[in-house]
């Protein structure tokens, strides 16, 4: 659902009627018929407004979801809540999820940079962990912003890129960033996709996982393993592949779940075993659902 409640307030503060806007900018009957409406308008013709009466894009044109948990973090986000659960998600899912591919910053230190855009550190902490968690800040934003959307390939290298951008990665000639591998690579002494399959698996999974019907959390789970089977990436899979778990959960209207670095045993010999056995992947995963409903029963945001 859309929302021009911030438009008309910002009309009715600058004594400013539809007709005046529209010839002022030059708007078709057909946009305002949409205003009127409820539907969504081009990013350049909000921008147009927006500019217009000096007020921002998301104030003049709101979406509003049907899933509580989207609503809530789109809400908390726009206004960079403190302390509430975009800010947990936040700091809880960059720290573990880094940490489990073998970032140093603690938890703390990961709260610091987020809350204050400053680091207090000791010797021996890479550039990189630092560099790799405000873009992971960053990621989980556009997360949000696309989540209704449908999943593409794009999309993913879009969050790889949003990762790993001006990182020591992406100075070297062979790495590519935004993009599918280059090299073949062996996680875990088990092979992956080779680089000039990639696209096609990729294609065959995102295809086949968009032609559901009733998304569920095993659904979810089940692209994730696959996901990481194929990986697609030179590096940062893992960080890509729960992020984009993170969107369809919120697509959905899913619970969400966050692996915590704690468990991440359990969570590798998930992904290892899968073919053979799903039921331990699938209860790593459960066990993160319940840890962000517990962040949601601690906040008082009631689950549908």
């Amino acid at each position: 659902m859309i929302s021009y409640e911030g438009l008309e307030k910002a009309l009715k503060e600058k004594g400013i009627g539809k007709t005046v806007l529209s010839t002022e900018l030059g708007l078709s009957t057909r946009t305002i018929a949409k205003i009127k409406k409820g539907e969504k308008l081009s990013k350049r013709s909000i921008q147009k407004i927006a500019d217009y009466l000096c007020e921002s894009p998301d104030v003049i044109m709101r979406e509003i979801s049907d899933n509580r948990i989207l609503q809530v973090l789109r809400d908390e986000k726009a206004i960079r809540m403190p302390g509430g659960l975009y800010h947990e998600l936040q700091v809880r899912m960059t720290y573990n999820s880094n940490h489990i591919e073998g970032s140093k910053l603690s938890e703390d230190q990961t709260r610091l940079i987020f809350e204050t855009n400053t680091i207090d550190v000791g010797d021996g902490i890479p550039v990189d962990d630092i560099l790799e968690t405000v873009h992971h800040f960053r990621a989980i934003d556009y997360v949000i912003d696309v989540a209704e959307d449908q999943l593409t390939e794009d999309m993913i290298k879009h969050l790889h890129y949003i990762l790993k951008h001006d990182t020591k990665d992406s100075t070297l000639g062979w790495f590519a960033v935004g993009d599918y591998k280059k090299r073949a690579n062996i996680v875990g002494g088990r092979e992956t996709s080779k680089p000039s399959e990639v696209h096609k698996h990729m294609k065959a999974l995102i295809d086949g996982y968009n032609a559901k019907d009733n998304v569920t959390i095993e659904d979810i789970i089940a692209f994730h393993a696959e996901f990481e089977y194929i990986h697609p990436f030179q590096d940062g899979n893992g960080r890509v592949g729960r992020l984009v778990a993170l969107k369809e959960c919120l697509r959905y209207n899913v619970i969400p779940f966050i692996i915590e670095d704690a468990k991440k045993n359990y969570y590798y010999r998930g992904l290892s075993e899968w073919r053979n056995e799903k039921g331990w992947l699938m209860d790593t995963c459960l066990d993160g659902q319940d840890t962000f409903k517990s962040l949601l029963d601690m906040l008082e945001i009631l689950q549908e």
